[in-house]
This record gives C-alpha cells, structure tokens and sequence, in this order.
C-alpha cells in the first residue's frame, strides 16, 4: 500500500491532487516574484556612457573602458571604471564627471534635438565632457564650440524632461 505525504504535525494525509495544487501555487509565487526582480534590474543591466569610464576621459589621453569589478551608481545610472582609483574619484564627486546634457550630442542639444552621444566622440572643455554623434557632427561643433555651448545650455532645461522622439 502506497503511503501518502503527510502533513507536519498532523495526522492528515495529502492527496495527489491537493500536492499537485500546492506545488503549482508555489511555482507561481517563485515566478512572479522572480520576474519582479528581473524586471527592476532592467534599467541597470546598460551602463552609462557605453561602460567607459567617466574619470579617464579627465586623467588619460583617451577613455578607457570600464569594467564590472568597480561600478558606482549615480542618479539611477550605473557606471564603471577601469580601477578603484577612478572609482573612487567619481564617487568623490559625481558631478565633475558626468557628462553634459546626460550623455547626449552636444551638437544636437545646441539644435533643440538629443542625438546619441558617442562616447568614442568627444571633448572636455572647461573640466566638462561633451560627447557628439559622430566625428563629422563634432567637426560642426568645433566651428564654435563656446557659442554651441552657450545655446545648448539655454535649450537643454527645455527638452531635458522630453523622450528624443518628441523633438
């Protein structure tokens, strides 16, 4: 004779059914809750900048990619660099290093627009980083880089709160 599972404490037996049914309440639960968390890491799984990193932009002759053993995270974007050093440079202050106009083209915020910021495409002035679309976009930046700078600061308080598709 086949015993059936019994419950702890209890002298009451289990049916096929009712396992089956306990069993399947619990799949359920662990899927949910598992695709909750999926779901809320979504926004961190791209970093910023396309994972260079934001400090060697200041203290190298070109950027250097990150990596995922130094990452700080800032205004719900995470980002990483090459070493501790850096690491910790930007979590010293954030501000110095993040990008102008969120990682947008410069170009294309002077213009009323946000185009793709190439992290490949860029300049600090000013102790600022400026990223562009592309080389030949940034070429047109460079004709007038303070008075770009200028209207781009002007539009951005207007289109920063506005999806690309919008503009």
């Amino acid at each position: 004779m086949d015993s059936a599972p019994v419950l702890p404490g209890s002298d009451q037996l289990i049916t096929e059914s009712e396992m089956k049914t306990l069993f399947t309440s619990f799949l359920a639960l662990f899927m949910f809750f598992s695709a909750q968390a999926m779901a809320a890491d979504v926004t961190h799984m791209t970093p910023g900048v396309g994972g260079y990193d934001l400090v060697s932009y200041h203290n190298s002759k070109r950027p250097l990619r990150g990596n995922g053993h130094f990452v700080s995270e800032h205004d719900g974007v995470t980002y990483l660099f090459a070493n501790e050093a850096n690491k910790k440079t930007f979590d010293a202050n954030p501000g110095k290093y993040i990008p102008a106009y969120g990682g947008y083209c410069a170009f294309g915020v002077s213009v009323g627009k946000k185009f793709h910021g190439d992290p490949e495409v860029w300049r600090v002035v000013d102790g600022r980083l400026y990223l562009n679309l592309d080389a030949q976009i940034q070429d047109m930046w460079l004709k007038d880089v303070p008075g770009s700078i200028k209207t781009a600061d002007a539009k951005w308080p207007k289109i920063i709160n506005k999806a690309p598709s919008e503009l």
